[in-house]
């Protein structure tokens, strides 16, 4: 069995990972539309913060491996630690990209007024990867899993509040506001905000690359430091 095999079974095998991998964001998919904000249905603001959950639901994973002392046992076999990482994260990407599709597409079936749905998958996908990636750079701190996860708990209570993904950007403060850039739920929350109304694509162009910048540089945060 591969590595990457092993890592989707076991992606799967632990039963709360079973909600956040299924459940959750099937139910995402029924939400209704607010009144006047959020621009798309609710389900699609709250999956946002989803994918942070899920994000460090798999990245405490290749936590567990260090814990137990599996990737120091990896040293003396045939693998190097770059197949090691490099199969987990594709198994959690697959994942991630499969729920994505099915969020968008599902939502596209049941009949929700998603504007753009092309356009707000590839957000999505930008998004679960610079979640991912920043979640593995978390977990390469911390060599306890249960303090690791309540830990990142607080940290996405904060990103998800000062990132407008709960509440408009708009009504912060101006201090809040400028505050709110830094944090990747800002920019999901303005390329939704560009799914329903944008027109020039250099700013939903921008918007990704900001992602995939904060993708690059938490996975060679996470990645640069060996997991043992």
């Amino acid at each position: 069995m591969t590595i990457f095999t092993f890592a989707l079974k076991r992606s799967f095998s632990n039963k709360t990972n079973l909600l956040f991998l299924t459940l959750f964001p099937i139910a995402c998919i029924f939400f209704p539309k607010g009144e006047e904000w959020p621009f798309l249905p609710y389900g699609y603001q709250y999956f946002g913060i989803i994918i942070l959950f899920i994000g460090i639901r798999l990245a405490t994973i290749i936590l567990e491996d260090r814990a137990k002392g599996l990737v120091k046992r990896l040293a003396v076999a045939p693998i190097s630690h770059f197949q090691y990482l490099s199969q987990n994260l594709l198994a959690y990407s697959i994942i991630l990209i499969v729920q994505c599709v099915l969020v968008v597409y599902g939502g596209v079936l049941f009949g929700q007024e998603l504007y753009q749905p092309g356009w707000l998958l590839l957000l999505y996908i930008s998004f679960s990867f610079s979640s991912l990636a920043m979640a593995l750079a978390w977990i390469s701190i911390y060599r306890n899993k249960d303090v690791s996860f309540l830990m990142y708990m607080a940290i996405i209570f904060i990103v998800v509040m000062l990132g407008g993904i709960i509440i408009p950007v708009e009504i912060f403060p101006d201090l809040l506001k400028r505050l709110a850039v830094i944090f990747p739920t800002y920019w999901l929350g303005q390329g939704i905000n560009w799914v329903a109304f944008g027109e020039e694509i250099l700013d939903f162009l921008l918007i990704n690359g900001v992602l995939w910048l904060y993708t690059v540089v938490f996975m060679i945060i996470g990645s640069i430091r060996k997991i043992q």
